[in-house]
């Protein structure tokens, strides 16, 4: 499992190269690709996994997802590409779950009553952008927000473990794996 989702990522995932190329980052070019930022480690995957959930989390304006995870991942020394991949968990399947939990999520922090009735009558109707703007900019911003912020470090947090717990699984099966191959060769008669 570990193998191929390694393999599919080293065949999609943006490489620095390709990252030099384009205009709008190179300002930042030096500072982003630099390659300690594009290995990954036990230390700095966890980090890009985290850091990703809360800035696609919390953030939930597409693009600047991208641009923020990878900037942040600067002085968190977070991996890149895991930040900028794990904001697309938030994407436009997932947009209204993740809007109508918060806003549960919210009201029950904020102590707020902002109508979910609204957010399922908007989403029934194909709201347009600019009425989601009004909407969230009436009294159920404070709940939305402070969902957002929730579940986002409540996401980030789990997504830590949960990936420092799997990068230490697939580790130890490398060194299974490698100490079974060796044991295999010592076995064989030499001939």
């Amino acid at each position: 499992m570990f193998d191929s989702i390694g393999n599919w990522w080293r065949k999609n995932a943006p490489t620095r190269e390709s990252l030099e190329e384009v205009r709008w980052l190179r300002p930042f070019a030096h500072r982003v690709l630099e390659p300690s930022l594009w290995r990954f480690t036990r230390r700095s995957v966890p980090r890009g996994v985290a850091l990703g959930l809360i800035v696609g989390i919390f953030l939930m304006i597409p693009g600047l997802q991208i641009i923020g995870a990878a900037l942040l991942a600067l002085p968190c020394r977070a991996n890149v590409p895991i930040a900028v991949a794990m904001t697309f968990l938030s994407n436009p399947a997932t947009t209204p779950f993740i809007l109508y939990l918060s806003l549960i999520v919210g009201n029950h922090f904020v102590h707020s009553t902002a109508d979910l009735g609204t957010v399922t009558m908007m989403i029934d109707h194909g709201a347009s952008l600019a009425e989601w703007a009004a909407w969230a900019a009436s009294s159920a911003a404070p709940a939305l927000i402070a969902g957002l912020f929730v579940i986002s470090v409540v996401t980030a947090a789990v997504g830590y473990l949960l990936s420092g717990c799997l990068w230490k699984a697939w580790i130890s099966r490398k060194w299974h794996l490698r100490e079974r191959h060796r044991a295999e060769r010592a076995a064989q008669p030499e001939g």
